[in-house]
């Protein structure tokens, strides 16, 4: 690690007592503003950003030049993939096909197994879709089955809500994982996705069907009655894409990218020889492309299986993207701020406390998005800070790539940790099932914390055999 330090040369020279006491205020000011003062979110990263340039000595100019030049960057990486994934979620929800997997799941499963296809259904629900949209997408499907099967509640809930959250959190083409990413200098998605998709799925298995029993005994409650669910339409007349399409349009993206990623660690020369097919993997595996791909063939195959105007499917389009400006605005925002971090040198800094203390930097980065995750009840905040913060580390310890995915990883592990009264999610499962406080507490924010354990866990194991630099 003796190389952590090199980074300073490419740093200023700022006084570092006053550089570390204006970084932990400026986490301060985060956490007051967004906690406290309920100040957006994206606002509230505009001023970290300015204690930091500010109190560090960096200056008013060259920090507000370092945090734009960072959010531009950030958007770069980042934008389009958020853009595209919102798109390719509403498609799919609006097409029938995300009611056309539930479907076919849910009726092929016996009472036992309910649990199981629930986790399963979340898992790719929340696979290309952001967290609160895939929740209040599937609230009617878990409430429809506890009816239909009679199953308590958080038997059919718990393992859903796991699919879903664990997909947001570690796993692209969710923005959080996205942003963290976008932080370190040798990030790569697909070997993201390669690592996150099988820690995810053990994670799922591990505590989603299991502590739904625990869940529907501490807290054994129905489905709601205030929730008035009808049956979806059955009688053909409107017309669901068939199971198999549905799938393959979900899956599209990460297929793509993982088969790009398979071929440059299995073959790096043919990868890199320029060839005309490597050039075409490599293209078709760009994040941006696979997710395009992903839509258009949506477009085209499920509007047609379904008869559906272009007219109508282009303003489902347009429809997506408001809901996400808030989510692009603070991933930008986080990148500006890990500008701002970065450019004042705060990489030397960590990296020597780091190098003394012997402290894991995955554990490290875990214990960081807790904090801000419980702090501010922001999960992608806690992820943009926390990867803002320990980007620059890496980059100076001279990181290999999969150590950098771990860390990515880890982070997002965190950033789910304890969700509690300050997080959307935690009121929109508390009102949309219909429990009381304590419940909520019970269930969901218990949930939460087993999720964020398992997955560091998992993590740490792959880190045995995974070096560091």
């Amino acid at each position: 690690m003796g190389s952590v330090l090199a980074v300073a040369a490419t740093v200023p020279q700022l006084n570092p007592t006053r550089l570390g006491v204006s970084i932990i205020a400026s986490v301060v000011v985060l956490v007051l503003l967004v906690t406290v003062a309920k100040l957006h979110p994206f606002v509230s990263l505009i001023l970290a950003g300015l204690v930091v340039g500010l109190g560090s000595g960096y200056g008013p100019v060259n920090t507000i030049a370092s945090f734009s030049m960072s959010f531009g960057s950030t958007m770069a990486s980042v934008g389009i993939l958020i853009g595209l994934g919102s798109m390719l979620g509403r498609l799919l929800m609006d097409t029938g096909a995300a009611d056309s997997i539930v479907d076919a799941l849910v009726d092929r499963s016996s009472r036992a197994m309910i649990p199981w296809t629930m986790a399963v259904i979340g898992a790719l629900i929340g696979l290309p879709m952001f967290f609160e949209v895939g929740l209040v997408m599937l609230v009617p499907v878990v409430i429809l089955v506890t009816r239909r099967t009679g199953l308590p509640l958080m038997k059919v809930a718990i393992p859903t809500l796991a699919g879903l959250s664990v997909m947001h959190a570690a796993v692209p083409p969710h923005p959080g994982p996205l942003a963290a990413l976008s932080c370190f200098r040798d990030a790569n998605m697909g070997m993201t996705m390669m690592v996150g998709i099988p820690i995810a799925i053990l994670t799922i298995a591990i505590v989603g069907p299991a502590f739904s029993s625990f869940a529907s005994r501490w807290v054994p409650v129905g489905a709601p009655e205030s929730f008035a669910v009808s049956e979806r339409d059955r009688d053909g007349s409107k017309r669901l894409p068939p199971f198999p399409l549905a799938v393959a349009c979900i899956l599209l993206p990460a297929v793509l990218m993982l088969i790009a990623a398979i071929f440059e660690i299995a073959d790096p020369t043919a990868y890199h020889s320029g060839s005309a097919w490597s050039q075409a993997l490599i293209f078709l595996g760009k994040p941006e492309i696979a997710l395009l791909a992903a839509l258009l063939l949506s477009m085209g195959v499920l509007g047609g299986v379904g008869h559906i105007p272009f007219a109508t499917m282009n303003r489902s389009l347009g429809e997506s993207l408001p809901s996400v400006a808030g989510i692009m605005l603070i991933v930008g925002g986080g990148g500006g701020y890990k500008g701002v971090l970065v450019d004042t040198g705060i990489g030397s800094i960590i990296g020597s406390f780091v190098e003394q203390s012997h402290i894991s930097i995955l554990l490290l980065g875990w214990l960081i998005a807790i904090f801000v995750r419980v702090a501010t009840g922001s999960a992608t905040v806690s992820i943009m800070t926390t990867a803002g913060i320990l980007g620059p580390v890496m980059d100076g310890m001279g990181a290999s790539q999969p150590a950098v995915v771990l860390l990515v990883l880890a982070i997002g592990a965190g950033s789910i940790f304890l969700s509690h009264v300050n997080d959307a999610g935690f009121w929109l499962v508390k009102e949309y099932f219909g429990l009381d406080v304590g419940q909520t507490f019970k269930t969901w924010s218990v949930l939460e914390c087993l999720l964020s354990v398992v997955i560091f866990l998992l993590v740490m194991a792959v880190s045995l055999f995974v070096p560091i630099v």
